[in-house]
């Protein structure tokens, strides 16, 4: 297994062809933002955990937040920050590289009003209590945590990979972990459930809401298929953004927002 900065390295320079500009992750993201919008103040601080190519930065920072955006992946990192030089928002976007399995103690205390974490991001982790702990340390008292994991239930995937015979790939979420094939290499996944987030950031933070992410929608693996099938996917996610909370952890992602207690 190699570290998932390096694996993510080798990926960088296609991920946004790949995910960022297709058009199921164009209706994907904007559903995150659609949420960070309503915890959103000019002038507030935002911790964002696995930048990536930092299209999410780049969002916050346009709603006239600052931004500290990190990632273990020294080419995201660089790809990010020729996007944010290009766009005139270098001054408001500080990139860092961080592992975020070896853990947040390098950022200053209180120094963060929100943290996002988007597409899979904490998925590298298979324990999050670690991660609350730092975050408790680091989010001033009311800010909030908008996390965006890969769940462990996620209807599509069963049915797309059971009808094409391939059992393994439909049931991996079913046993917890699995080991993710990033381009040539491999990185070990964890797929949290919603009641194990809110029970590791518990007693720090409190639980805000918690919305699904591609009940209805195709998992991001499937963006060709979305790319030839337009009219499906818009009806698609008229429908999966309607019953986001009824279908609350189920789908390929879910959107859990956690508030930190004074």
């Amino acid at each position: 297994m190699s570290a998932p900065g390096a694996v993510f390295d080798g990926v960088a320079a296609g991920y946004d062809a790949a995910f960022t500009h297709t058009a199921l992750g164009r209706v994907l993201r904007r559903r995150v933002w659609e949420v960070l919008a309503r915890y959103l103040r000019p002038g507030q601080h935002w911790l964002e955990l696995a930048c990536g190519t930092g299209e999410d930065a780049l969002w916050l920072a346009g709603q006239g937040v600052r931004v500290t955006a990190t990632d273990g992946s020294p080419r995201m990192l660089e790809i990010a920050q020729a996007k944010a030089r290009a766009a005139g928002l270098a001054e408001r976007i500080a990139f860092a590289r961080l592992d975020l399995t070896a853990g947040l103690a390098a950022l200053e205390e209180g120094a963060f009003d929100g943290v996002l974490s988007d597409f899979g991001g904490i998925n590298v982790l298979s324990d999050w209590r670690p991660l609350a702990r730092d975050l408790a340390r680091l989010v001033r008292p009311g800010g909030v945590v908008v996390l965006v994991p890969m769940g462990p239930r996620c209807p599509w995937e069963v049915v797309w990979y059971g009808m094409h015979g391939d059992g393994r790939t439909a049931t991996r979420r079913w046993r917890g972990r699995a080991v993710a094939r990033i381009g040539a290499g491999l990185v070990p996944v964890a797929y949290p459930s919603p009641r194990r987030l809110r029970r590791d950031f518990a007693p720090w933070f409190g639980h805000r809401e918690t919305l699904s992410l591609g009940f209805w929608l195709p998992p991001t693996a499937l963006a060709p298929w979305c790319e030839r099938h337009r009219r499906w996917l818009r009806m698609l996610a008229w429908l999966d953004a309607r019953t986001a909370r009824l279908t609350c952890g189920w789908g390929d992602h879910y959107v859990q927002t956690l508030e930190r207690l004074t």
